[in-house]
């Protein structure tokens, strides 16, 4: 039996997920959760074998949850089930941990074929985005070629910092600059990007090779 968890902030996607698998003998929803830190709380009270991962959540997003799992979990199978099509963030995910990725488009039998072969220990990547990330492997795009509005030096070392999961406290002790200061590095970023929250910062990061 595969025991499942669900990483998604809409309520509708885990349900239509539940529906999909539900003839599925081989397969259990033993769990859900709407965040990050909610997986990770569903990871210690749960024996999970594979987490359906989101990527952009409120609070922790997938990125950063993937990451712990694949550290404090290494038993624990991660499969991306997202919008995003960027191969840079396809990459992202991979390095963070993912060992499947799909796009909520896929068909039932795709994310049934994706779930088997990550629990046997395979790595999976949806077919129709094969292609694209075959030539991204062998031909990245360079950070030069980056077109958007300018980040600072500064704006960068902060964006690395939370990149890598230091509060807005621990940044400011580590780059000897006020708390206030960190907030609004990270606001002006949002700002001149046109960007929301911080996920969307992060994605904009990754897809942009700007931590490089």
């Amino acid at each position: 039996m595969i025991r499942l968890l669900l990483t998604d902030d809409h309520v509708i996607v885990r349900d239509g997920i539940k529906t999909l698998l539900k003839n599925e003998q081989d397969m259990l929803v033993v769990a859900e959760a709407n965040n990050g830190q909610e997986a990770l709380n569903m990871l210690r009270e749960h024996q999970i074998d594979v987490v359906l991962m989101d990527i952009n959540m409120p609070g922790l997003d997938g990125l950063k949850t993937s990451a712990i799992i694949k550290d404090k979990y290494p038993l624990v199978k991660i499969i991306t089930l997202t919008m995003y099509r960027e191969m840079n963030m396809v990459e992202a995910m991979f390095k963070n941990g993912a060992k499947a990725y799909l796009l909520k488009s896929c068909s039932k039998e795709e994310l049934i074929e994706a779930i088997k072969g990550v629990a046997a220990g395979q790595e999976y990547l949806e077919n129709d985005l094969r292609e694209d990330f075959a030539n991204y492997i062998d031909k990245p795009i360079s950070k030069d070629d980056y077109k958007g509005p300018s980040v600072s030096k500064r704006e960068k070392e902060v964006l690395k910092l939370i990149s890598e999961e230091f509060t807005t406290i621990e940044i400011a002790e580590k780059l000897f600059i006020s708390v206030t200061t960190v907030e609004t590095h990270r606001k002006n970023m949002l700002k001149k990007l046109g960007l929301r929250n911080t996920a969307g910062l992060m994605r904009h990061a990754f897809q942009h090779r700007l931590l490089e």
